[in-house]
């Protein structure tokens, strides 16, 4: 062995755990620190001689001091063995010891006698081990037989039993018969007359006078006591032979006893007796005209819930939807409109379902707090076009520098802070001026009192300035216009007025109701005089809300962090929020865990005006969503359960409607478009929402750009597994897949791509679509050629004395014969020639001869055109 052998290569080596060889040495006086240490020749062999005498000393006398020549080793061996004993099956454990010893034969002995012996050891035990399997087999199946006849015999005996009961209950109902035809005949003083040949008499009943009669209805009191008293008073065996002749045969089915009673010589009890005995089976009588029920139905609801409502099978309510027109399984829901058309062409009502109870005590439950409303601070959103300094002029009111961490330069998130100020609080709400943000946009542009409306001084109005102003006016918002970047050589910002002229934004010195500030945030010009507009604004707007009571307010951006969960960034409203309420947020629900504000403290509370983050969510929420705290968790739980369903229900309406009008739309084209599919997870809402709605815009007759997921947070095995089955395009935006995804990805080949910047995703998207579109053949004409002359030739037929017109003439190019301006043939020329000579092309305002192959109908004014077939890349 090498020099360099540890204890832990040394007991792989002998197959020994490394705990017990370190013993071992330690038994054999050796001290090691950790398995890792060397371990010499010197000491192996040390090692080597205490085990053998370990091992040997057993073997050896006394007073022999010789290095034993044996070694005993011990295995152990447990089996599963699996026995079929009747109908059961035993699974028994089979353990087979091994004992073996080796002994060093001395000079010219053999080990043969010694591995005979333990051979023969083995046989024997297996030999016992395989007979107690055979013991236990016999005693499982004893124990089978005996059980059997134990059950046979029970069984006989029960048998026995029930024939004695039913011997002694006809002799006893013979006996009772006898004796009450006795009686009645000695009452009566004649001799009972016999009813039907059997033996079997029945008495002649007393006269008595009917009382009066009177009609009663089946089932009113006066009828049932009549009919109870009918059993008590009427005389004669009939009664008693009935009871006397059902008696003991209550267990008995009515067959069976009309069977019974026919069988002795009796008719058959007639029905209106059994009614009055009570044996009729049921009291069911089928309905003469039809069910009809009030049905109560949803916004939404399955064709199966329908059709159980309805109380009838799945298959006719499908039916009745296609016979209308509309292809649905029992699986598929649909909306309240069309539920209720089929509930009545079935005959039943519908019920408008009230399934806002929640929602309706969510309603109460706010409006139960009412307070006082105190001045609160005003909401400003910085608007613009990109890059003309929005979140640069928010840094320097900061004194922060927000923009250098995002990618690009370029904001794509929403962020919101609120900023103390010398003029009191201000929250600000920085949107990005991207095109595909028009979403963030336009919800800033709700949640806002005042909008900033940043525009360059050396660029001017541009595409998102005009749509700023254009959120701005729908949301009734005033606007204060920050004419930045004044510090410049090229600053214009009478341009800046002028031009918003045209948007009908009016500067006050034009005699309009608009602020202009000239601001730099760069340098700081203009800053303070931009607060005070702010400021004079908001005294303006008298803007009031309530401090005490339960918060609401609305969700600005939400995002999925690996280490806090769901994270949501939300505007409080009205109302103060705290640690520990209870919060419902559009379908999402919750404990509020933490607070933290923009510079990453956590308050204890937020009122009116300040925007916090949020944990403790169930989910991430949407953009745009409402929050309320409410009183419980069970209330906040109740609503968002009830808003999912619905929401579910009304997504499951869109996608079968598109589904059925994809599926129309390409029956109607004969040839499907081509699909692009895309996985999209980003690291907030709003940027997903951005993607989507630039991405889905993209689409075409050609193509259609399908987003099969889109969500917050990183990429995970199941977005991966999406992406293989749909064969989609990852696209992770600031997040990253996790091991298992890249694991998913790399086996399948999926292609995945991560970005920063918006504008990248897009293009590479386009890119990706283009690819999928291929090549697209076009004609392009090259020359025209007018015939001057036709000549006659032997050996090429019609040659077309023409004159290029324009372009250029090629031999191997095809051409097309044109006939005041109409097709008349189309093919290539034969020969192509310049006085005599074979030329390959013949440029503009040049004569030439042109012989056109398998066609000799050239006419003097005809046109031939030459053209090429060209490929060129499809583009979205």
């Amino acid at each position: 062995m090498s020099q360099q052998t540890t204890i832990r290569k040394l007991a792989e080596l002998v197959n020994t755990p490394v705990e017990k060889l370190l013993e071992q040495l330690a038994e054999a006086g050796m001290s090691f620190s950790g398995p890792d240490q060397v371990v010499t020749s010197t000491e192996k062999m040390k090692l080597l001689g205490f085990l053998r005498r370990t091992h040997g000393k057993a073997e050896k006398p006394a007073d022999d001091v010789a290095v034993p020549k044996k070694i005993t080793l011990n295995r152990r061996k447990v089996q599963e063995v699996t026995v079929a004993a009747g109908r059961t099956k035993t699974t028994v454990n089979v353990e087979v010891r091994q004992k073996r010893t080796y002994v060093k034969p001395a000079e010219g002995e053999t080990p043969a006698q010694e591995m005979d012996a333990e051979r023969a050891e083995i046989l024997r035990k297996l030999e016992e081990s395989k007979q107690r399997n055979l013991e236990e087999q016999k005693r499982l199946a004893e124990e089978d037989r005996r059980r059997a006849e134990q059950l046979a015999q029970q069984r006989q005996e029960e048998e026995a039993a029930r024939a004695e009961a039913e011997a002694a209950r006809l002799q006893a109902e013979a006996e009772a018969a006898a004796a009450a035809a006795g009686v009645v005949a000695g009452e009566d003083g004649e001799a009972a007359r016999p009813a039907k040949p059997g033996g079997h008499h029945v008495p002649k009943p007393p006269a008595r006078k009917e009382p009066p009669r009177v009609e009663e209805r089946p089932g009113t009191a006066a009828h049932k006591h009549k009919t109870r008293g009918s059993h008590a008073m009427v005389a004669g065996v009939e009664d008693d032979d009935s009871t006397q002749r059902f008696a003991g045969q209550l267990h008995l089915s009515a067959a069976d006893r009309a069977r019974r009673s026919t069988s002795r010589g009796k008719p058959k009890p007639r029905r209106h007796e059994q009614s009055r005995g009570g044996g009729g089976a049921h009291g069911f009588e089928r309905p003469t005209a039809p069910v009809v029920r009030d049905v109560a139905i949803g916004d939404t609801i399955t064709v199966a819930d329908l059709a159980q409502k309805m109380a009838l099978k799945g298959g006719d309510v499908v039916k009745a939807l296609f016979k209308m027109g509309v292809m649905a399984t029992i699986t598929q829901t649909i909306d309240h409109d069309t539920a209720a058309l089929v509930t009545e062409e079935l005959g039943h009502n519908v019920v408008r379902a009230g399934n806002d109870d929640a929602e309706s005590e969510l309603l109460a439950h706010s409006e139960e707090v009412q307070g006082d409303k105190l001045p609160r601070p005003p909401v400003v959103t910085i608007m613009g076009h990109v890059d003309h300094g929005k979140t640069s002029l928010l840094d320097y009111i900061r004194r922060t520098k927000v923009a250098t961490g995002e990618a690009g330069g370029i904001t794509q998130h929403i962020g919101a802070y609120h900023v103390e100020t010398p003029r009191g609080v201000i929250s600000f709400l920085d949107t990005p001026g991207h095109a595909a943000f028009t979403a963030m946009r336009a919800r800033g542009a709700k949640l806002t009192d005042i909008v900033v409306l940043v525009v360059a001084a050396d660029d001017g109005v541009m595409p998102q300035t005009i749509e700023a102003v254009q959120h701005a006016r729908a949301a009734g918002v005033p606007l204060i216009v920050a004419v930045n970047k004044v510090d410049k050589s090229d600053a214009d910002p009478l341009r800046v007025k002028n031009e918003l002229l045209a948007q009908e934004v009016v500067a006050e010195e034009f005699g309009g109701d608009t602020q202009f500030v000239e601001v730099s945030a760069k340098v700081g010009t203009g800053i303070d005089a931009l607060l005070d507009a702010i400021s004079l604004q908001a005294e303006v707007l008298e803007l009031k809300a309530m401090y005490e009571g339960r918060a609401t307010g609305v969700v600005i951006e939400s995002s999925l962090d690996k280490g806090r969960g769901p994270v949501a960034t939300v505007l409080v409203q009205q109302g103060t929020l705290k640690k520990g309420d209870y919060l419902v947020c559009g379908v999402q629900y919750g404990r509020v865990r933490a607070l933290f504000d923009e510079t990453g403290g956590q308050p204890v509370s937020a009122g009116p005006s300040i925007p916090v983050q949020v944990l403790g969510l169930s989910g991430v929420p949407d953009a745009g969503d409402d929050f309320v705290v409410v009183a419980d968790e069970r209330l906040a739980k109740d609503v968002a359960q009830q808003r999912d369903a619905k929401r579910r229900e009304s997504r499951l309406v869109q996608s079968a409607g598109s589904r059925m009008e994809d599926i129309m739309s390409q029956l109607g084209k004969g040839e499907g478009q081509q699909v692009l599919n895309l996985v999209i997870k980003a690291d907030v809402q709003g940027s997903v929402e951005a993607l989507k709605h630039s991405l889905v815009a993209l689409s075409n007759e050609m193509i259609r750009i399908n987003i099969i997921h889109a969500g917050v947070g990183g990429i995970t095995e199941s977005d991966a597994n999406s992406a293989v089955t749909s064969k989609a395009t990852v696209i992770g935006f600031n997040v990253r897949a996790d091991a298992a995804a890249r694991r998913i990805v790399e086996a399948n080949g999926v292609d995945l791509r991560y970005f920063s910047i918006i504008y990248d995703v897009i293009d590479q998207v386009k890119q990706v679509a283009s690819g999928m579109l291929g090549v697209e053949i076009r004609e392009e004409i090259i020359g025209i050629a007018e015939v001057r002359d036709v000549f006659r030739s032997s050996k090429f037929g019609a040659v077309a004395g023409c004159m290029v017109v324009e372009g250029t003439v090629k031999r191997n190019k095809p051409i097309r014969v044109l006939r005041d301006s109409t097709v008349v043939f189309e093919g290539e020329l034969e020969s192509l020639r310049r006085f005599k000579e074979n030329v390959d092309e013949v440029r503009n305002g040049t004569e030439c001869g042109i012989g056109v192959k398998q066609y000799n109908d050239v006419k003097p004014g005809d046109q031939i055109e030459c053209f090429e077939r060209i490929e060129v890349q499809r583009t979205l």
